[in-house]
């Protein structure tokens, strides 16, 4: 993690707080969870009352009652806004200087024509960063004060002169802007959707992604489950037996229950199902452990209980870890079929769409028949075509014939 998000306080200032209180709920790239106090005394301070905060950001201040503690905050503050700037400031110096040097070596050949001199080529100084800002802008940097050191131009005299207004004066930019009329909305990244940006573009252009897809026949597959949902008090859902399917199959094919660890890759002795559940702000993978072990009526409460919790962001972060191979199913959103990017450090993942009832052909004959199509994403640099296909074959199998996964 980078930063986390602060949702809400559950303590305010001037309370008396002890170890082991929840102060507040933070918002981390997997679940909400709740921000524990490790010390004792009175709140004196919250730094953010919401939003995002990095880590090692100040969240509060947690001391005796009365106690002078805003001249250490203002230093605290100050240091990391001076390195934070400054950092970026010569990160872009850095880079300008790179840039002109290679220019310069360019055209080492070529005569260089001095250039025009005006009032504003005396030495201003000033950041690239608050340069930047101040051209996009329209702003003169001659008409600024500068705070940083020997009074150089840094980025927070540009924002605030912006933030203060420029008396009247309308920058070019500023008039030839036309206002949207559509309604549009823009909203914060959550913790949540960037790490999915990151984790799967990580696994899309790292990991060389090949499919398979093959369509089941699931007319014993729909009358298993009517049977068992008969006897059985709770209600199999055939996303469970899809499950109970893919772990049995697993323990045939090892090669595709299988990690890429970069120098190695392992395979994994344990068969953990990751399955991807939608939630408001993205996608969660509660994980079910030894689902091989599992009969169908456990997997079903496993995965009913922890899919309600992941979607009120209350799913643990080690109830999201372990995973060896994941299912991804969107049949409920009569999607006949798509394609899912690997979820690392998995070798494959299983994109599973909708029962659709179509003409079949059966001992020669057309009928109507349900079936449905799966497709296996695949890490070729962990599995090749045929094992892929040799896995899906086995697990068609299971399904075609339901009594087989359960004996």
């Amino acid at each position: 993690m980078e930063e986390g998000v602060i949702v809400g306080w559950l303590k305010k200032v001037g309370d008396v707080i002890e170890p082991g209180d929840i102060l507040a709920e933070v918002e981390t790239d997997k679940a909400t969870m709740d921000l524990e106090s490790y010390h004792e005394g009175i709140l004196l301070h919250i730094g953010v009352k919401e939003g995002p905060v990095a880590v090692n950001g100040i969240l509060a201040v947690i001391g005796e009652e009365g106690e002078d503690y805003e001249a250490q905050l203002k230093e605290e503050e100050s240091k990391d806004g001076s390195a934070s700037e400054d950092s970026s400031d010569k990160e872009i110096e850095e880079e300008e200087e790179q840039k002109e040097a290679a220019s310069k070596s360019d055209h080492d050949d070529q005569p260089i024509a001095p250039a025009p001199s005006t009032k504003s080529d005396k030495r201003l100084k000033a950041s690239p960063l608050a340069k930047s800002i101040a051209a996009e802008a329209g702003i003169e940097l001659a008409s600024l004060k500068g705070s940083g050191d020997q009074g150089r131009i840094v980025k927070k005299d540009v924002t605030a002169y912006l933030a203060a207004g420029d008396n009247g004066k309308q920058s070019a930019k500023t008039a030839d802007f036309q206002p949207i009329t559509g309604e549009t909305t823009e909203v914060p990244v959550s913790q949540m959707r960037k790490v999915i940006a990151r984790r799967l573009s990580e696994s899309k252009f790292g990991a060389p992604h090949f499919y398979v897809t093959v369509e089941i026949d699931m007319k014993n597959a729909i009358a298993a489950r009517k049977q068992i949902n008969e006897e059985a008090p709770p209600k199999i859902s055939f996303n469970d037996m899809i499950v109970k399917a893919a772990a049995a199959a697993l323990k045939k094919h090892k090669e595709i229950n299988a990690s890429w660890l970069g120098d190695k890759i392992r395979y994994n002795g344990d068969i953990n199902i990751g399955v991807a559940v939608a939630v408001d702000d993205g996608l969660m993978v509660p994980v079910v452990n030894h689902a091989d072990q599992k009969s169908l009526s456990q997997i079903n409460a496993e995965v009913h209980d922890k899919a309600g919790r992941a979607r009120d962001r209350k799913l643990q972060a080690e109830e999201m870890s372990g995973n060896t191979f994941t299912i991804s199913n969107l049949g409920m959103f009569q999607v006949d079929e798509f394609t899912a990017i690997i979820n690392p450090p998995d070798a494959c993942i299983m994109a599973v769409g909708s029962i659709a009832e179509k003409p079949v052909v059966r001992d020669g004959q057309i009928v109507v028949g349900h079936t449905m199509k799966v497709t296996l994403s695949a890490d070729h640099r962990v599995v090749d075509g045929a094992s892929a296909a040799k896995y899906l074959q086995t697990f068609r199998s299971y399904l075609e014939s339901p009594i087989r996964m359960m004996v």
